[in-house]
This record gives structure tokens, sequence and C-alpha cells, in this order.
């Protein structure tokens, strides 16, 4: 297979300033709601882009779980090596990238922590399986087996046999507060629509961008 020869025309539709919200959360969350009601898998995976102290950049996806009118919420454990990013140095980026619909949404912007009593309603509200799951793993650690972490698995059950898991200490959500958001829609020969929305002030600017 030669991959420089994979290629497809993205055809479905086009982006007009009009048809943009004056406020970028509200644009998002009319595609979001888009993406869902359409049974797009995983339509609130996002691709979380991190800088560490040293410089070294790295990216994974998560689970966007909250959404108002202030950022993008997520939850994790804060000594994974997301964290440690996060812990020196709060820019990020965040991407969705729905490409079932020629679409992607890149987020530049800070990130912060939420209330522990917001991370604890979230913890409460997830199934057990992933309560006792958060205590069992000690996120992005090496392990010797798959074995090992299914016997931290069962040490976390018997632990709460008898009551549910607390909150752990080291697990909780961040919020993404955007700088900018770039909303992108491919169209044909490669000449896509891009409109940036930057943070100025108060007041969100709008702008198109060349492909």
């Amino acid at each position: 297979m030669n991959i420089a020869d994979y290629r497809r025309e993205y055809t479905q539709s086009g982006l007009d300033r009009k048809d943009l919200a004056a406020n970028p959360l509200e644009q998002f969350e009319q595609w979001f709601k888009q993406a869902v009601d359409s049974d797009y898998p995983d339509a609130n995976a996002m691709v979380l882009a991190t800088v560490s102290a040293d410089g070294k950049p790295s990216s994974r996806t998560v689970l966007l779980k909250g959404l108002d009118n202030e950022g993008f919420t997520f939850f994790t454990n804060y000594t994974s090596a997301k964290g440690q990013d996060i812990a020196a140095n709060d820019q990020v980026a965040l991407l969705f990238p729905w490409l079932q619909f020629d679409r992607q949404v890149r987020i530049c912007g800070t990130v912060a922590k939420i209330s522990a009593e917001a991370s604890a309603e979230y913890f409460h509200s997830r199934p057990l399986g992933s309560q006792l799951g958060a205590w069992a793993s000690d996120q992005s650690k090496t392990i010797a087996s798959r074995q090992a972490l299914i016997e931290q698995m069962d040490e976390a059950t018997e632990r709460f046999k008898d009551s549910g898991p607390a909150t752990p200490a080291n697990w909780g959500g961040y919020k993404v507060i955007p700088q900018s958001i770039e909303f992108w829609q491919g169209r044909e020969s490669r000449l896509h629509d891009r409109f940036e929305y930057q943070l100025i002030g108060e007041k969100w600017q709008l702008n198109r961008l060349q492909p």
C-alpha cells in the first residue's frame, strides 16, 4: 500500500460565517448535539495534548464529561503522566475529530482542577467497577503483568466490600478554559472551511482562516 495515495474528497457540507453562533461554546454545543443525535460513536472522545516541565509534548484520548459557559471538563488521576504535565504547565489543547462528518474542533487554553466537591459528585455517579478501578490503578506507572493489575482490583474490591469507595485524593476533574476554538469543515479540493474564535479581553473575535 502506498500511503501517499490514500485520500478522499470531503463533500458533505460547507460552513458559512452567517451560520455560526456568536459564542464558540454555543457553536460547539450545536455540533456536539448533532454528533450525539446521529449516534456517532464516542462523540465525547477528545484528544488532550499537554507539555511536560522539560518541554516534551504528549497526547492521549480522554472523555468530555462536562460543558458549561466556562469550558470543558474531564476527569483523571492527578498523579498520572497527564496530571504531572498539567501541574508543570497549564497550557493544553483539545481536539474533537468527528471524521464521519468531515469535521474537527481544535481548542487551546489553560486548565485547572475543579472543586473537590464537584469531583466527588461525579465520582459517585460512576459505575462501581469504574470507582474501584480508580483505586486499583496507579495510572501511568509500570506494572509486571495483567495478573498483577487484576490482583490490585481484587484488593480494592475487598477493601470496599462493606462500603462504597470514597473519592481517591489523587483523582478528580479538570476544566479546560478556552482561549481559542477553531471549527473545521472539510471541503472539496482541500479548500476547507476554517473559522477561529479568539478570546480578546472578554469578547470572542471570529476570523476565517485559509485552509
